[in-house]
């Protein structure tokens, strides 16, 4: 892998984003392995950490000059910055803006999606969106995966999609929502058995490499209005509580939210799902506690691995 060079004489792209979940990853198996704190989760800690490291290597050796990573699963402390190039940027934890969670992208040209998920209430491996309590989230009567919500988000400072990882649900949802985005699947019933990682991580840092050259792909920007169903795991009594909190319509237990555009909902799902109203006021204090708390967690890690 680290002598990984594809002639890309195609590419402009010097800058990317790379936003890296745990699920769609080579390591995670299971929900154990999702899980916080568990033997299995410090496992895919280090198997998500070579992916990421796999595709850092290959980008740099094929003309990218600067990468910037976003460990985006649970707490954000995932990975493992001494395994990866330290020429890269490692960003742990979550941020209040510009882009809530994902701080800002600075003039990141193109967004890499590595090791996603599925959405919510659709049959692909772990699928979620944002949390697991939601059992089904659709827009416009389609579900959504998190692919839209983050490619949305960024089309502001004008970054592209250009490639996307996952199992074979994610990466066809991630096909229909995003024109001319690169794929790169994972079957994940084959990973259970033998599975030769090394092998999967070359064809996986080739093919993040060959998305280099996608010029075809544009800022994500889909069109409003949007009309989003959001059912809830926990029933009846959590959705009222949430859609009073929020001030949303709730239907038994489906919330209500009508947006304008992406970023709207996107804002409107992060309050729901992870906010109340003191929490939103005292934003700082409260993400220096996650924060600290991730931190924390990968320590731990560190001790099962060492």
């Amino acid at each position: 892998m680290m002598n990984l060079k594809i002639p890309n004489p195609k590419s402009q792209i010097r800058n990317v984003l790379i936003v890296s979940d745990i699920e769609g990853s080579s390591g995670c198996l299971d929900y154990r392995f999702s899980s916080f704190r568990t033997p299995e989760w410090a496992r895919a800690c280090v198997a998500m950490t070579l992916d990421v490291s796999a595709v850092v290597d290959a980008l740099f050796k094929n003309g990218v000059e600067r990468i910037t990573v976003k460990d985006f699963h649970r707490t954000g402390y995932n990975l493992l910055p001494e395994m990866i190039d330290d020429n890269s940027e490692i960003i742990h934890g979550y941020r209040g803006g510009p882009v809530p969670g994902l701080g800002d992208p600075g003039r990141a040209q193109a967004v890499i999606f590595m090791g996603m998920h599925a959405a919510s209430g659709t049959d692909g491996f772990l699928a979620l969106t944002l949390t697991s309590r939601i059992t089904r989230l659709e827009v416009n009567g389609k579900p959504l995966a998190e692919i839209e919500l983050f490619a949305a988000v960024l089309s502001p400072f004008g970054v592209r999609p250009i490639f996307f990882s996952g199992c074979p649900v994610a990466c066809g949802q991630a096909k229909a929502a995003i024109e001319n985005i690169h794929l790169f699947p994972i079957d994940k019933p084959a990973a259970a058995g033998p599975f030769d990682a090394d092998t999967w991580r070359s064809g996986l840092a080739g093919a993040a490499v060959a998305s280099l050259a996608n010029n075809l792909s544009v800022p994500y920007q889909p069109d409003g209005p949007l009309e989003a169903l959001v059912t809830m795991r926990d029933g009846e009594a959590a959705a009222r509580k949430l859609a009073h909190r929020w001030k949303l319509d709730c239907r038994k237990d489906q919330i209500l939210i009508r947006a304008a555009q992406m970023p709207d909902l996107y804002l409107a799902l992060i309050r729901m799902c992870y906010l109340t109203p003191l929490v939103e006021k005292t934003l700082p204090i409260c993400l220096f506690a996650y924060n600290l708390w991730g931190r924390l967690g990968l320590a731990w890690v560190r001790r099962q691995i060492s």
